[in-house]
């Protein structure tokens, strides 16, 4: 039998209801400042297969970027995003942890701080487990598992021996899965995009590539997939979110650092070998920017199947004398494509001021849920004031919601 331990609990005041219009509401569900934590970042959402929808977040105690004490929290809606549980500190490790090496030697971070970063939700569909996939350190990666839809899980499993195997080809110093959901494929493999770096370069998370991780065993064991592309083919690839295709194959959405601003884009056939060469999707700007896109639907009949994307729809530089730097991260907007991501013809703005990382999940229902950063207390638009989910309808998005 496995051992399952208890989440901890922190206080957070009582989640308010921002808005509520036909077809839209919009909640928030972690604020800075509150439970303990300077603030709250890199959030993921799920939704189980009896519709239990699971939010997830790295809890910072500082405002001082990645390498700090952090944990990973959850919290728990059983009535579609309307009320959400206590905040729950999923897990912490029983043995001592040390600080990465190379986040001490650009002094990111000190010695007795512990990072937990890149927590990954998945669902395997025929069992209805819901594994999570997270690091520590930026240096080590494990895995738990719930059969109760998240109420409990077991101990974590270390699986950095997956990322060992990636050494003959990247001596890497650094690790990180997703962030944001893993997905299924249709042949029940379970699949995670990964980025790693030398350390070497700006925060000690570049230069760096991505890849993928993958069970064919349920979560019980993983593989390392192909490198995808790495720098400088394509300036520091980082945050990557996946996504079925219709016909089988998958696609990748990479984040990346390039001049151009367009999210990059690769195809396998298998989500593990053979990917296509990155090319640049004009209509998806890229901030520099974590993203999130699900399959709403499968094509039907004469019914197009649907996919829906999010990220920060932003072509302001931070800094108007560097406009091949960074954009600022703002106006958080939601898209959908009929054809399979070729296009994207519907595009609705969530949240027109500060707002960065996010990440998608649909309910048994079709409802679309959207958690994302959302303003800042300090101006800066790294440092986060909310997590705020929105639940809507592809009604409400096509503007059809009556």
């Amino acid at each position: 039998m496995p051992t399952f331990f208890t989440l901890l609990f922190c206080s957070l005041a009582a989640t308010p209801l921002l808005a509520q219009t036909p077809g839209f509401r919009q909640t928030n569900i972690f604020e800075a400042g509150q439970g303990g934590y300077a603030h709250y970042r890199v959030p993921a959402i799920i939704v189980t297969p009896k519709g239990t929808v699971i939010a997830f977040a790295e809890a910072r105690k500082s405002l001082r970027g990645d390498w700090g004490t952090q944990d990973i929290v959850m919290r728990r809606s059983l009535d579609g995003g309307q009320n959400w549980s206590a905040p729950q500190v999923m897990v912490r490790l029983k043995e001592a942890v040390k600080k990465n090496p190379v986040a001490l030697a650009q002094q990111l971070g000190v010695e007795g701080e512990v990072t937990y970063n890149n927590v990954v939700p998945l669902i395997d569909k025929p069992s209805g487990q819901l594994h999570v996939l997270f690091c520590v350190e930026y240096f080590r990666c494990f895995r738990i598992t719930s059969v109760d839809d998240g109420m409990t899980f077991t101990d974590p499993v270390e699986i950095t021996a997956t990322f060992e195997k990636f050494r003959p080809d990247y001596d890497w110093k650094v690790i990180a899965t997703g962030p944001g959901h893993g997905i299924q494929l249709r042949n029940g493999r379970l699949l995670v995009p990964v980025w790693l770096s030398d350390g070497a370069g700006g925060h000690a998370h570049r230069p760096s590539i991505v890849s993928t991780i993958y069970s064919d065993d349920h979560g019980k064991n993983w593989q390392r997939g192909a490198i995808v592309v790495r720098h400088p083919d394509l300036k520091n690839p980082s945050e990557t979110i996946a996504v079925q295709l219709a016909g089988g194959r998958v696609a990748l959405n990479i984040r990346h650092e390039s001049p151009e601003h367009r999210r990059a884009i690769s195809y396998s056939r298998d989500g593990s070998t053979g990917w296509t060469k990155p090319t640049l999707h004009p209509q998806l700007l890229e901030p520099v920017c974590m993203a999130s896109i699900i399959r709403l639907s499968l094509p039907s009949g004469s019914a197009p199947g649907r996919i829906i994307f999010a990220n920060p729809h932003s072509d302001e530089p931070r800094d108007p004398a560097k406009p091949e730097g960074n954009h600022k991260r703002q106006n958080v907007t939601v898209k959908m494509s009929y054809d399979e991501g070729l296009t994207w013809p519907v595009s609705k703005s969530i949240e027109p001021g500060v707002s960065g990382y996010s990440d998608l999940a649909a309910g048994p229902d079709a409802s679309i849920y959207l958690i994302y950063e959302r303003g800042t207390p300090n101006l800066s638009d790294t440092t986060i004031r909310f997590l705020t989910v929105a639940r809507f309808t592809s009604d409400w998005l096509t503007g059809s919601a009556r």
